[in-house]
C-alpha cells in the first residue's frame, strides 16, 4: 500500500459566533485539509488548523511543512511499515505539530480503511459514543450567563468556561454569574488558556472552593512554560488542575507526570502531531494514574472526526471537548461523527467513515476514494 499522491486544500467556515479566549478571539475558522492516495485506490483524509498562539502555524507554513518536507518524504512509502513512517516523521521536522497532525490522521485512515474497520476499532474500540462539554467564550458577565443558559437548554450538562482575558476578580464574578443561572446540577470546568500567575490562580480558585461554586476542574491556569507555577498552584488547591498547552510531546507529558505538576491532561492531536504520539501520552497518564481529556483547537468535523476516533478508543480518556463543529456555520464534511446534542456517535464504515469534503467556499467535492 504505496503513498502516490498528497494533496492540500484550503477552507474556510464563520462561526456562528465570534470564540473568545484569553488569547485570541476567532471569528472564522481556517483549515488546511491534506489527502493522502494509495495505489491501491484507498485515500485518506486529514486536517490541520492554524493556531499561531498554540502550535505557532498559519495556513501557510503549514502547506510549506507538508508539500516541502512531509510530502517528499512520504510518497511512495509502504503504509504497511507505518512504525517507521511515523518514527521518520518525527526527525524530518521539528515543531510544526499540526502539519505533521494532518498526515498523522490521513495515514490512519487508510490503515484502518484497508483493515476495514472503524478507526476506532483499529486503535482499541472501548466505546462506540462519547459526551462532549460545550464552551462559554469569555465576555461580560452578563453574556457569559446567557450563553450558559441557552447552552443548557440545548441539552449539553457540561460547561467550559472560558477566563483569564481580565481581572482575576472579574473572573469570579463571571463564574459566579453563570453558577446562580444554571443552578448546581451543571458541571463547570474552568480554562484559563494561561491567563494567570500562579498567585493569582491559587488566590481565584481558592475564593471559587470557598464560595461553593463547585469547579469540577481549572485546565491551564498558568503559562505554558512553567511547570513550576503550575504544580505549586496543584499543590495548593483542591480543585483538579488540568495540563494542556504545557503539554505537547511525551517528554512533556513524562515531565509534568513525573513532578505531580498536574491532576490531569488534555491531548489534542494538533498539539501531539497526531494520533500516534498522542497514544503514547495517553499510555503515560495511564500508567501513572492520571486521567486524560480529549480537546480540539477550532476545528471542522474531519479533524474532529480522528480526534473522537482516538478518544473513544481509550479508556484513560474520560473527558471529551470536541464542540468546535457545533460552534461553525455549516458543515464542510460528509459522514464522519455524528451529533445529536451533546452525544456524538462514530460511524460503523471503515477509517475516519468521511465520504466526501467539500473545498473552498463549498465548491467542488473531492471524494474521500
Amino acid at each position: 500500500m504505496n503513498i502516490i499522491n498528497i494533496e492540500t486544500f484550503r477552507v474556510s467556515v464563520p462561526l456562528i459566533k465570534p470564540f473568545k479566549t484569553a488569547l485570541r478571539t476567532v471569528e472564522i475558522a481556517e483549515s488546511v485539509y491534506m489527502k493522502l492516495t494509495c495505489d491501491n485506490g484507498i485515500s485518506g483524509w486529514g486536517e490541520a488548523p492554524p493556531t499561531l498562539v498554540i502550535t505557532g502555524e498559519s495556513m501557510d507554513s503549514i502547506e510549506s511543512s507538508i508539500h516541502k518536507v512531509l510530502k517528499p518524504m512520504l510518497l511512495n512509502k509502504n503504509l504497511l511499515h507505518y512504525e517507521s513512517i511515523f518514527q521518520e516523521m518525527k526527525t524530518v521536522l521539528t515543531g510544526n505539530s499540526s502539519a505533521k497532525a494532518a498526515a498523522d490522521m490521513a495515514i490512519y485512515d487508510c490503515l484502518s480503511q484497508y483493515c476495514k474497520l472503524p478507526l476506532y476499532q483499529f486503535l482499541g474500540g472501548y466505546r462506540k459514543e462519547i459526551e462532549t462539554d460545550y464552551t462559554v467564550s469569555v465576555n461580560g458577565p452578563e453574556e457569559m450567563g446567557e450563553d450558559a443558559v441557552s447552552y443548557i437548554k440545548r441539552g449539553f450538562n457540561v460547561l467550559k468556561i472560558k477566563v483569564g482575558k481580565d481581572q482575576a476578580a472579574l473572573d469570579i464574578d463571571r463564574i459566579t454569574e453563570i453558577r446562580s443561572r444554571i443552578g448546581k446540577d451543571i458541571k463547570i470546568r474552568l480554562d484559563a488558556n494561561q491567563g494567570w500567575t500562579p498567585k493569582e490562580a491559587i488566590r481565584t480558585i481558592r475564593t471559587l472552593e470557598d464560595r461553593g461554586l463547585d469547579i469540577e476542574l481549572v485546565e491551564q491556569p498558568v503559562k505554558a512554560h512553567d511547570i513550576e507555577g503550575l504544580k505549586q498552584v496543584t499543590d495548593s488547591v483542591e480543585t483538579k488542575i488540568m495540563a494542556d498547552e504545557s503539554i505537547f510531546t511525551p517528554k512533556q507529558a513524562f515531565e509534568v507526570l513525573k513532578t505531580r505538576s498536574a491532576d490531569l491532561i488534555n491531548i489534542k492531536l494538533m498539539k501531539a502531531g497526531g494520533i500516534y504520539q498522542a497514544q503514547i501520552i495517553n499510555n503515560l497518564a495511564e500508567a501513572c494514574g492520571v486521567e486524560c481529556m480529549a480537546g480540539s483547537m477550532i476545528e471542522t468535523k474531519l479533524g474532529l472526526t480522528a480526534a473522537a476516533h482516538f478518544a473513544a478508543s481509550k479508556k484513560n480518556i474520560t473527558r471529551f471537548d470536541f464542540d468546535a463543529p457545533l460552534m461553525l456555520a455549516r458543515d464542510l464534511v460528509e459522514g464522519g461523527i455524528v451529533y445529536n446534542g451533546r452525544r456524538i456517535s462514530l460511524p460503523d464504515a471503515p477509517g475516519l467513515g468521511i465520504s466526501a469534503v467539500y473545498t473552498e467556499g463549498g465548491k467542488g467535492i473531492e471524494s474521500a476514494g
